[in-house]
């Protein structure tokens, strides 16, 4: 499939209404419940200027792929990413990641679940064909909605693994500034 649109929101850029409920819709269909925000708060990200918005549309308009990540000082963050399930293995979230890695020359983080069965450890692999490391320090996301609990899961890093006081430095800065948790 050609992709034909490509979109980055951010603080230059409103996102339009339609836009970020296609967005959301795929959000939904994408990942459980524990893994994103509820539709309110997830929409009020968008005002946050270190908040951005990759998408990318097939010629009829439709959100068919998206990333959602963070600008810190010292990382980026990548918080979601996902492809239309109709389309997944084409390549497309591979070209999302590459266009997020090549925006900037800061150290990229994001969270994978635990590698514990095939569908995990083939998303890890995914990772680290694009030069991320899986780490093994202990992690826990804060709950994204009210009554939920926290989810284990683990950092990866590129282009290098992160040392201790690295992943630490990282962990504190999601934990205050992503999920407005105080550890």
């Amino acid at each position: 499939m050609k992709i034909v649109k490509h979109h980055e929101v951010g603080v230059s850029a409103l996102i339009q209404q339609e836009r970020f409920d296609l967005v959301f819709d795929l959000m939904k269909v994408s990942f459980p419940e524990i893994e994103y925000r509820d539709y309110k708060s997830q929409k009020k990200l968008l005002s946050d200027r270190r908040y951005h918005l990759l998408t990318e549309e097939n010629k009829q308009g439709e959100v068919i792929a998206f990333l959602a990540g963070w600008e810190f000082d010292t990382f980026r963050y990548v918080e979601n990413i996902a492809v239309s399930p109709s389309i997944r293995g084409g390549g497309i979230g591979k070209q999302l990641m590459e266009r997020f890695m090549k925006q900037s020359t800061l150290p990229i983080i994001l969270e994978v679940e635990e590698p514990q069965d095939e569908l995990k450890r083939r998303r890890v692999r995914f990772y680290e064909r694009l030069g991320f490391y899986l780490g093994d320090f202990k992690y826990v996301q804060p709950p994204l909605r009210d009554g939920m609990s926290g989810l284990p899961l683990c950092i990866m890093s590129y282009p290098e693994r992160l040392t201790d006081s690295q992943f630490k430095c990282v962990r504190n800065v999601l934990y205050r500034e992503v999920y407005n948790f105080q550890k």
